[in-house]
């Protein structure tokens, strides 16, 4: 089975002044700048962001490490 493939966020908008109406945390800019060079290298499935994001050692706030249900779970609570 594939995993489904994720579109980039920042396609078209000026996403750090556009969408979000809270501050900027030390997490939620690390995490932004890991996402943004994952899709700079044309990484878009679920898996690959997956990875990406433990390989660049970018934690959830927990400390956990991300998996494809945690990451859902915190674009949609980022995104909330």
């Amino acid at each position: 089975m594939t995993s489904p493939r994720m579109t980039h966020p920042l396609a078209g908008i000026d996403y750090a002044r556009q969408c979000r109406d809270w501050e900027e945390t030390p997490y939620t800019k690390a995490l932004g700048d890991a996402l943004e060079s994952l899709f700079d290298r044309e990484i878009h499935d679920l898996d690959g962001i997956v990875a990406g994001l433990n390989d660049a050692g970018v934690a959830l706030p927990d400390g956990g490490r991300w998996t494809a249900g945690r990451f859902m779970a915190e674009m949609a609570r980022l995104g909330g």
